[in-house]
């Protein structure tokens, strides 16, 4: 675009005075040096004045702020030690989208419309249509005159408008006329529009989430109740969640107890306090992977008694509540039993019975249950005790992962009626596996087993989303929790089946141990009932047992000891058990657990105890500082452990000690643990505490195998760095927050060691690099839209903040947090390290402090509390960020809504007290990134480059706190950071510009994450640093991206990037701001006056301005381009991407004027530019759209017309060729369209939505400057694209809306955008990306991280399908608003337009102009606002130039009165009262000029006519209304009472009047197209005096049969036209090459010859308005021809088309128009080549009417013209159905056969229809001439049909008595004709006696014969079928019939003579073309036919021989010579007189 771009403006005028600094031109494609913004912004100091605009000279002082925010803690309580707290730094500023934007269209004015009106009151209309439908048609030519007076003068005018006669000067008109359109404008044009598009918006960045502890899916079990047939003992319940695909228990125990108070009873003295967290019912399970093969299991236990299981279950199996009379004794004996036990044994349980649920069943009716299933009973049909799957459910096993949705099922409850009895050697986990994969097997090994019968009920449903009364695994009360007292639900802790990869945020440290298996097989003693009582020991005194044991059901929340189920006489017990402890976060060597091993005895013996110790072990807790897990085989001690033993392990053989079994490993226990405190990693745990040693600087320190001292630390440290790749993902997720601390804080604060600084910088860096990498390669699917992992960013986001102390405080010395609560958590706490860090030391907590183990209040008590026991040194504070405690949080965030009038926030940290200095050794962050980044190689640097993002985001966040921190916020940026750094950011983001300029091709997707970061980091440098050198950067990156631009082979890609890139950084929330918008870059006289103090001032610029004036403001101009910097580059982005020779593939089209759509639609958002001052600023800086839109004005859309459904290129890519512009279609009519469009629909759309918004904010007058200086042909361009903006955003009607289905047409958008970017191969990586990751998520299908989020966000409103009323409602009140707004803008700039160029000599080229826009905004659907102001802009503008209408062009005056009449007919009053003074005026402007308005009154009526013909929802009843305003007009006008116009303007209104009332007939026959053809046609004829007027009419009649598909007619009635114009051309002037009238139009057809002018003295053309329309030229002639051959074409008539051409060619030829006659031969050649297709043309029928209820059709005869291959039944159909709508079905009747009809006969109460098919008939010499198909069918008048009959009225006969009757018609024209059906005029019958109907059978079957013989290519099977017929026919009538009935005899009659002759003559050709038949059949057929064509052959002879005699048998007397024949008059050559009967 470069030059063009620039000389677009006006010239530039030379100099004044010579600049200080002359401004070299440069291209569009290079970058200018942007403004030194920091020198400018000093030394332009806003004024004092704090008028609106002084916003937009800085950014605001709270620009960036630090807010505290606490965190969300989900418990009542604390989670004991404490959180961390979260410090987020944003730069977002709300973003523009639909939410928003629907909040901001509500509370919009309904606009009137009247396309909404009338389809209103068309509805209205359909419901009395049926009540004035009147058939006969007045057959009075017009209505007579007196009637139409009176009805006028009796109706009422609309109101008068008052300032219509007042005589007003044109200045006041216009300042009225601009005062009134200012009114009740809309602020925001682009809250209007739809937002922009989503999948664009690069710059929306999501708010990560806030971290938070993991959830899945959640389900609620209730248990309601647990009933057996007896009662006798309390029965305890566990639940758990099994995964048997994965092996595992996915969650913890829930214990739940639903005994009766009586049965509770008894257990009285175990559980002397039952704590109610321990009486929970209902329990929520979360699952994140759900899966079919899940089981819910459900346990039975009860109190340990004698027997064993079996014999404990017995009773419950025989005994039933019904027979309880029966056992009533045994039942006693029972309870007894169990009272005893339960008293003695109350602590003590054993196994009892089980089932499970497949939680499967419940969320799908997969496979439900039999219900005739015995042993099943559910609530819910399908849902049972297990599954019962029918055979079809076991083809689907393997149900995909779909099925299960646990968020949303319908809620079940079940009644389990089935329990297995607990196998006392089947208990483990591993049987438990076996027998649910079994349980889904038909053949169940369970199915065998008897059932423990009992019911247990229980409830399942989706969790609630806040369920109240919840305790947490920890049970902590999760909120809401209302009443501490109500009965809780529990949450129950997950196991996930497969990693989670979630930080901890919340403090868990809990304990699971599960006891597996014991084997004292070989332990002497009475050891068989085996307890295991577990504890968790802190010391190894038995008092030092914690309560940290949770409690199952009805019992403590605590206990210090747990028990595991006994089983009945077993030495080697299996174990289920389930043992839970909350275990204390500081554990040293001496924590451990102990288990002791006790015999039961179950019978009560004297002397022998309960509870026998039989053995003792133990597993030390912590070793080597970290936490012992896992499985564990542990020898058994016989005697009790000696002192001391807890520190080492039991597999250490202590002296003295007794094992069982030699020391073996006898017992099996597992201990998993759910700690935020123990990483059970070794690489994670050798990393916290190396670390950990250094920050306590306590070496030596002893590692394992390694001591770790001074002299090795710092290779050690780098070492478990490097090696912290090696660990789990999983844990490295985990406690990836405190990872990253660590590692920032070793960047920070590099550690001393032995005096020397460490720089630890270099190691961090790679660490963390290679960290972040390894997360996002892993955990893909978790990222946001920009490639992001949701993790680091939300760390970033919330929980990055600078360490801001040194790591080693005095052991004793106060934190300085504690004395400013404000800060603790930030300062004091920043250092915190993890969890496992509390390694073993000799200054242990000291065990004796009780303290420990009780809930600290609140965070700082506990501190306070550690810190004060026994002067512990500050590494026991639980100052870990795990678990530090919650204080606030402090949050750096950018201030979205800052403006002046914001107080600035008082900064909490200056308010308590100065910051302690940074101590020397600290290095900040940023820096240190900066630098490492800059010098790192190889795999770092590409792993940091991977993770751009994360460094760029540490940066900012760590410059921005450095700058708070240190107080220098309020600094000149210039001094804010030290040069070295600058030197490192420019550095770095020059070799980053590099990489992507570089690699853009090869590594698609981390170019574009790369871009787009840093981009981000570039916007928010901005905020921070100096932003000239910002600008520097981005200018460095914009010059990379350049210099690879020329050599890339696919500059499109780079060229999206660069686009991605700017719009990323235009997105800055102060981008106005940044762009300068009120330097002085405008000219001298300011546009609004509160600039002028600016102006004032000296600058670099000002010099410039006086001469370089308004031009440079309206294009690219390097000043522009400097001072608007970001402006200038995006606009120029545009610029170069809409270039018509540039490289602008669609998508880039899309993106470029998407990222402008979206900058605007911000602006039109953000509250600080509300005022209309500051928005003409901000539109300065997008001046230069307008000059751009305009230069792309042919390659917008054509909304005019119907743009092609894919675009032109893209047709053209998927054909294989080139991007060219294809030919336009060469019949096609010539329209004032563009070429073509390069841009789709919606681009278009958008981009002219940009541009006016720019003319409607932009300051008018500087507008009306730039538009002088415009040349004619660039206004005319602007005008042009003004006409197109009104097409683009006409308002559609709420009918439409509601019809288009949204979702389909924005699948369809999206498909063709999908189409054209993969057909052009320029589909984006991102977009690619994104979308790909949308469809895929390592969390299964329901977790969709990113996208879950705000589902609100991606999902437009166009997902919906049906959208509601409401919705429809609204949609089109938006849209009604848009058109309005936009038709407004386009009208306050035509006013701009005429005002400029009236004082220039351009006025004439350019007023046309202005004018059409103005009518073709009133041609479209306005809303009434609008078009009064168009109405009002019109007659000033026809007051101001009333010669451009009256003298110059007619076409203009033409159009003007057809746009006012149309809406003098409007149903909106307001409309009419303006249409009607608009009328008024223009005729008493035309009157005024030449006291005659000839012109207006022609012009009128004619349009009127047009207007009545073409209209569809046209109501007379409002025109007449507008009619008697114009009348009342003019009786009121005083000045011109006394001159003839208020006369004449009566008679016009009269005439008009008198066509309206011809109109209402055609509108009662609207639904009956010939009927109104034929009015039309008869209106037509009627105005044979008027040519002007029977032209509109022969045009309207075009107009109508087009619409139908009646191209033959259209061309008919163009022809006629054509004719009639001829006619009048002649009479004016004798023109050798021009038609000498009709008559040289009769080639084309004989009906033309009607069009031949009255006479001349009737009517002389040359009288003033008489053919002034603008056909009546000889271009006029040309276009009409034109458009008749284009009918033709499309009626198939190609011969008719050479005729029309041979009138047109003579005058080509005479203009010597070479162009025009190769068109034209073109075309031709085309029609000549075309004539071959196989073609078909009309139908015809004859339709006869009778009856009176037809008024004037009776008795008539028509011959309809259908459609080709109509067939009777269709038209008879269509007929009867129109008809009987019309007088009722009763009434119409269609007569059967084509007999006379005798009208005596008929009812007359009926209307008869009678239809018959004919033909074209043609004499026997007409055949000669009428050779071709289209001869055959063209100019028809004479038709036929036949009908058979015999003498005694039956239709059909034998052969000797069949008779038939040829009726033959003639009509008044020739078909095709300007109508499609014509009178009959003319009949006559011709009747054949049996021998001539028999003749002309025989020609028919001889011409079949020869046709199908002669065919070419042959048709074998065509003709074997003829052959069929003619020789091997044994039917009736056969030709052997025929002969033999007509030859045997010879007649008596001789009159008869010649037709046996004839008859015997047609025999012998028939005899003849049979052999010549089989002749060729025998060519043809194959071998399989021969046998058919040898019985062919047979028959042919047998018939040969038996028409033989026949034939040959010659009739004497035909050979005698006759006498002289009687003159014959008839037309035929052999008789048919005696038949004949003529009917005329």
């Amino acid at each position: 675009m470069g030059s063009s771009q620039t000389s677009f403006g006006c010239e530039h005028r030379s100099p004044t005075h010579v600049l200080v600094k002359p401004f070299v031109w440069l291209p569009l494609t290079e970058v200018v040096e942007p403004v030194d913004f920091e020198e400018y912004v000093s030394s332009h100091a806003p004024g004092v004045e704090p008028g609106p605009l002084k916003q937009l000279m800085e950014f605001p002082s709270d620009d960036l702020e630090l807010l505290h925010l606490d965190k969300d803690c989900n418990t009542l309580e604390p989670p004991l030690p404490e959180e961390e707290e979260y410090q987020l730094y944003s730069t977002t500023y709300t973003p523009h989208n639909s939410e928003r934007q629907r909040e901001r269209q509500r509370g919009l004015v309904k606009q009137t419309f009247e396309l909404d009106e009338a389809a209103a009151a068309e509805r209205q209309e359909d419901q009395d249509d049926a009540k004035r439908r009147s058939v006969s048609i007045d057959e009075t030519p017009r209505g007579s005159w007196a009637s139409s007076i009176f009805d006028l003068k009796n109706s009422s005018p609309d109101a008068l408008l008052p300032t219509v006669l007042e005589q007003t000067a044109a200045e006041d008109m216009d300042h009225r006329n601009t005062e009134a359109r200012q009114q009740g404008r809309h602020n925001d044009l682009l809250g209007l529009f739809p937002p922009p598009d989503e999948d664009e918006a690069v710059e929306r960045c999501s708010l990560p989430e806030v971290p938070k502890e993991h959830c899945g899916q959640r389900i609620m079990v209730k248990c309601l109740s647990l009933k057996f047939e007896i009662e006798i003992e309390p029965i305890f319940g566990t639940l758990a969640l099994y995964d048997i695909k994965e092996k595992k228990k996915i969650s913890e125990n829930f214990y739940f107890d639903l005994n009766s108070d009586q049965m509770k009873g008894l257990l009285k003295p175990h559980t002397p306090h039952v704590a109610i967290s321990t009486l929970a019912r209902s329990a929520i399970f979360s699952i994140t992977y759900p899966s079919p093969d899940i089981f819910l299991v459900i346990k039975l236990e009860k109190v340990l008694q004698q027997g064993d299981i079996s014999e404990c279950c017995e009773p419950y199996m025989v005994m039933k509540e019904s027979d309880s009379s029966k056992h009533k004794e045994k039942l006693e004996k029972l309870r007894l039993q169990a009272e005893q036990s339960c008293t003695r044994l109350g602590c003590f349980r054993m196994p009892f019975a089980w089932t499970a649920i497949h939680l499967l069943n419940i969320v799908s009716s997969v496979g439900g249950l039999d219900r005739s299933d015995p042993d099943s009973d559910s609530e819910r049909k399908g849902h049972g005790t297990w599954n019962e799957r029918k055979k079809k459910g076991f083809e689907r096993m393997s149900i995909g992962d779909d099925m299960c949705n646990f968020a949303t099922f319908r809620p079940a409850t079940l009644t389990v009626t089935n329990f297995f009895k607990q196998e006392g050697d089947r208990l483990s986990d591993e049987d438990l596996y076996k027998y649910l994969a079994d349980m889904r097997r038909p053949s169940s090994v369970l199915r065998r087993l008897r059932p423990v019968t009992a019911q247990l009920k229980i409830d399942i449903s989706p969790a609630p989303d806040l369920p109240h009364y919840c305790l947490s695994p920890e049970l902590l009360h999760v909120k809401p929790y209302p009443d501490l007292r109500v009965r809780p639900t529990k949450e129950v802790l997950e196991f996930p089946a497969r990693q989670v990869y979630t930080p901890h945020t919340t403090y868990r440290n809990l304990l699971y141990v599960y006891p597996q298996s014991l084997n004292f097989s070989s332990r002497q003693g009475s050891v068989r009932n085996i307890a295991v009582k577990v504890q968790f020991m802190a010391g190894e005194d038995p008092s030092q047992a914690l309560a940290v044991i949770f409690g199952k059901s009805s019992c403590a929340e605590f206990m210090k000891e747990a028990y595991s189920p006994v089983i009945y006489h077993n030495k080697s017990p299996e174990f289920y058990e389930e043992m839970k402890m909350k275990i204390p976060a500081n554990l040293t060597d001496n924590h451990h657990l102990l288990f002791t091993f006790y015999h039961i005895s179950c019978q009560p013996k004297q002397n022998t105890p309960l509870e026998t110790p039989v053995g003792y072990t133990w597993i030390p807790l912590m070793q080597h500082g970290r936490l012992r897990t896992g499985s564990f085989s542990l020898p058994v001690s016989v005697e009790k452990p000696p002192a001391s033993y807890s520190v080492l392990t039991p597999d250490v053989q202590l002296p003295g000690m007794k094992w069982v079994d030699n020391h073996k490993g006898v017992f099996n226990v597992e201990v998993k643990a759910a700690s935020s405190v123990h990483t059970q990693d070794p690489h994670l745990d050798k990393f916290f505490t190396l670390v950990y040693v250094l920050e306590e600087y306590s070496f030596p320190f002893r590692l394992k195998d390694v001591i770790i001292t001074e002299a090795n630390m710092e290779g050690e440290l780098k070492a478990s760095m490097a090696a912290l790749r090696g660990a789990v993902l999983d844990t490295c997720v985990r406690f990836l927050h405190q990872l990253l601390n660590k590692l920032i804080q070793l960047i920070v604060y590099p550690p001393v060691i032995a005096g020397q600084i460490v720089n630890l910088g270099r190691a961090a860096f790679e660490a963390m690099a290679l960290l972040v990498n390894q997360i996002h390669k892993n955990l893909e699917g978790n990222q946001d839209q920009h490639g992001r992992n949701n993790l680091l960013a939300s760390y970033i986001h919330y929980c990055f903040r600078l360490p801001t102390a040194e790591p080693t405080l005095p052991p004793n010395g106060e934190s300085p947090g504690l004395t400013m609560p404000m800060q603790y958590a930030t300062l004091s706490r920043a250092t915190a390290r993890p969890s496992s860090l509390h390694l073993s030391r000799s200054k242990s907590i000291s065990n004796s402090n009780p303290d420990l183990a009780s809930t600290p209040v609140s965070p700082d008590e506990e501190v306070q509390r550690i810190m004060g026991s026994k002067g512990i040194d500050r590494s026991h504070s639980w100052v870990n960020s795990a678990y530090a405690p919650g204080g606030s949080r402090s949050v750096l965030r950018r201030n979205p809504n800052s403006s002046c009038e914001l107080k600035q926030v008082p900064n909490p940290f200056t308010s308590s007290s100065p910051l302690p200095p940074p101590p020397p050794s600290c290095t900040l962050l940023h820096e240190e990134l900066a630098l490492q980044w800059v010098v790192s190689t190889s795999t770092v640097r590409e792993a940091a480059l991977q993770q751009a993002w994360l460094f760029f985001q540490l940066m900012t966040k760590s410059m921005a706190h450095h700058l708070f921190l240190t107080s220098k916020l309020d600094v000149p940026r210039r001094q804010r950071f030290p040069d070295r750094f600058v030197d490192d950011i420019a550095a770095l983001v020059c070799a980053i510009s590099a990489d992507i300029a570089s690699r853009y091709h090869k590594d698609v997707e981390l170019v574009e994450r790369l871009n787009s970061s840093l981009a981000f980091f570039l916007s928010d440098l901005l905020s921070l640093m100096d932003r000239g050198f910002v600008f520097n950067l981005i200018r460095s990156y914009y010059k990379q991206i350049a210099n690879k631009l020329h050599t890339a082979q696919n500059p499109s890609s780079l060229n999206a990037l660069r686009m991605d890139f700017t719009r990323i950084v235009c997105s800055h929330e102060h981008y106005v701001i940044l762009n300068l918008p009120c330097s002085i870059l405008s000219p001298p006289a300011s546009p609004s006056p509160s600039t002028s103090s600016t102006t004032s001032q000296s600058s670099a610029f000002s010099s410039m301005v006086q001469d370089q004036g308004v031009a440079t403001m309206f294009e690219l101009s390097v000043p522009f381009r400097q001072q608007h910097f970001l402006s200038g580059l995006l606009l120029s982005e545009l610029s170069l991407i809409l270039d018509p020779d540039g490289e602008g593939v669609f998508f880039l089209h899309k993106k470029a004027i998407s990222a402008v759509h979206s900058l605007l639609c911000s602006h039109d958002a953000d509250p600080r530019y509300r005022d209309p001052q500051v928005r003409a600023h901000m539109a300065q800086l997008y001046l230069p759209l307008i000059p751009i839109v305009m230069e792309t004005l042919h390659q917008l859309y054509d909304f005019s017309g119907h743009g092609s459904t894919i675009s032109q290129s893209v047709a053209m890519a998927i054909a294989g060729s080139p991007l060219q512009h294809a030919k336009a279609n060469p019949f096609a009519l010539p329209t004032a369209g563009r070429q073509s469009s390069s841009l789709s629909a919606e681009c278009s759309r958008t981009l002219l939505v940009c541009f006016l918004w720019v003319l409607k904010n932009a300051d008018a007058a500087l507008l009306e400057r730039w538009v002088s200086d415009l040349s004619v042909l660039q206004i005319n361009r602007l005008l042009d694209l003004l006409h197109l903006c009104v097409s683009c955003f006409e308002y559609k009607g709420k009918k439409t809306l509601e019809r288009i289905n949204s979702l389909t047409f924005k699948k369809s958008q999206d498909m063709k955008a999908r189409l054209e970017e993969a057909i052009l191969g320029t589909i984006g990586a991102r977009q690619e990306m994104v979308r790909r990751h949308r469809e895929r998520s390592p969390y299964g299908s329901q977790e969709n991280v990113r996208w879950k989020k705000n589902v609100t966000h991606w999902r437009t409103n166009a997902d919906r399908v049906d959208k509601t009323k409401a919705e429809v409602e609204q949609e089109s009140v938006v849209d009604g608003n848009l058109a309005t707004e936009a038709s407004l803008i386009v009208l306050d700039t035509l006013e701009i337009i005429v005002k400029t160029v009236v004082a220039s000599e351009l006025k004439e080229s350019v007023l046309g102009g202005v004018l059409r826009v103005l009518l073709h905004s009133m041609a479209g659907n306005q809303s009434a606002l609008f078009l009064q102001h168009c109405f009002n802009t019109q007659r000033a503008l026809v007051f101001k130039f009333p010669e451009m209408l009256f003298e110059e062009d007619t076409e203009l005056c033409a159009d003007l009165c057809l746009r006012l009449l149309r809406h003098c007919s409007s149903s909106v009053g307001s409309v009419r009262s303006h249409a009607s003074a608009s009328l008024y005026l223009l005729m008493r402007q035309n009157f005024e000029i030449g006291n005659n308005f000839a012109r207006v009154k022609m012009q009128v009526t004619m349009s009127l006519s047009s207007l009545v013909g073409t209209s569809q929802n046209f109501n007379e009843e409002h025109l007449r209304r507008s009619l008697k305003t114009i009348l009342t007009y003019a009786e009121e006008d005083l000045e011109l009472r006394d001159t003839p116009f208020p006369e004449q303007v009566q008679d016009l209104v009269f005439n008009l009047h008198m066509i309206l009332t011809d109109t209402v007939k055609m509108k009662e026959h609207q639904h009956d197209p010939e009927m109104l053809i034929d009015l039309m046609y008869r209106i037509a004829k009627g105005y044979q005096n008027s040519p002007d007027l029977r032209l509109t009419w022969l045009q309207n009649m075009a107009g109508k049969h087009s619409e139908r598909g009646n191209h033959a007619e259209a061309a008919h009635c163009l022809v006629h036209s054509a004719a009639l114009v001829a006619e009048y051309l002649n009479m004016l002037e004798d023109c050798r090459y021009l038609p000498i009238g009709c008559v040289t139009f009769q080639n084309i057809s004989s009906n033309v010859l009607e069009e031949s002018a009255v006479s001349d003295d009737v009517l002389s053309p040359e009288e003033e308005g008489i053919c002034a329309g603008k056909y009546f030229s000889e271009s006029g002639l040309v276009g009409l021809l034109e458009q008749a051959a284009a009918s033709f074409n499309m009626a198939g008539m190609y011969e008719a088309i050479n005729e029309v051409y041979k009138i047109l060619l003579p005058i080509h030829e005479a203009n010597r128009d070479f162009k025009k006659l190769a068109t034209v031969h073109g075309k031709l050649q085309d029609a000549f080549n075309k004539v071959y297709n196989q073609r078909m043309f009309g139908t015809y029928f004859r339709v006869g009417f009778y009856g009176c209820r037809f008024g004037d059709l009776d008795e008539q005869e028509f011959v309809y013209k259908e459609p080709s291959i109509t067939k009777l039944a269709e038209i008879s159909h269509r007929l009867e159905e129109f008809y009987s709508e019309k007088f009722g079905d009763e009434v119409v009747e269609i007569i059967k056969d084509s007999n006379p009809v005798d009208k005596n006969k008929l009812d007359p109460n009926k209307a008869y229809l009678q239809i018959t098919y004919v033909e074209p008939y043609f004499d026997t010499y007409e055949l000669k001439e009428r050779i071709t198909y289209f001869d055959k069918n063209y100019n028809l008048r004479t038709f036929m049909y036949c009908t058979p009959f015999t003498l005694d009225g039956r239709a059909h006969g034998d052969l000797h008595e069949q008779y038939k009757r040829k009726t033959i018609l003639t009509t008044s024209h020739a078909f095709p004709y300007i109508k499609t059906r014509i009178n009959v005029i003319h009949k006559e019958e011709i009747i054949l006696v049996p021998i001539e109907v028999a003749i002309e059978d025989m020609q028919k079957k001889t011409q079949e014969l020869a046709f199908a013989t002669n065919q070419d290519p042959a048709d074998s099977k065509m003709l074997q079928m003829v052959l069929q017929g003619c020789v091997g026919t044994t039917v009736n009538q056969g030709p052997l019939e025929v002969a033999q009935v007509f030859l045997a005899d010879i007649p008596d009659d001789p009159k008869l003579f010649r037709h046996h002759n004839k008859l015997r003559l047609c025999f012998k050709d028939f005899a003849k073309r049979c052999e010549d038949a089989l002749r060729k059949n025998k060519a043809l057929i194959g071998p399989d036919q021969k046998e058919y064509h040898r019985e062919l052959e047979r028959n042919y002879h047998k018939l040969k021989e038996a028409l033989g005699p026949l034939i040959n048998r010659k009739i004497p007397q035909l050979y005698r010579t006759l006498p002289a024949p009687t003159l014959q008059t008839q037309r035929n050559s052999y008789s048919r007189s005696s038949f004949r009967k003529v009917d005329c």
